[in-house]
């Protein structure tokens, strides 16, 4: 599993979202974002800036460049 991947799964588990639910707030199917926490795919730009903006996150943060969020 990807540092990307361990952070929107911690992300998502602490904002007790499903990922369907995720999936709706950033605009992908669910099975996108499901491989995306699987580390099977990685986000286009536009999905990893509505992540960042939706989790109140860095876009560093979430590709494991830097522990702060």
């Amino acid at each position: 599993m990807s540092i990307f991947s361990e952070r929107i799964l911690a992300l998502r588990d602490e904002r007790k979202l499903s990922q369907a639910a995720l999936a709706k707030e950033v605009g992908i199917t669910s099975r996108t974002y499901q491989r995306y926490e699987a580390g099977e795919r990685e986000p286009l730009m536009s999905t990893l800036v509505r992540m960042a903006d939706f989790y109140g996150v860095s876009m560093d943060y979430l590709a494991g460049r830097t522990d702060t969020k």
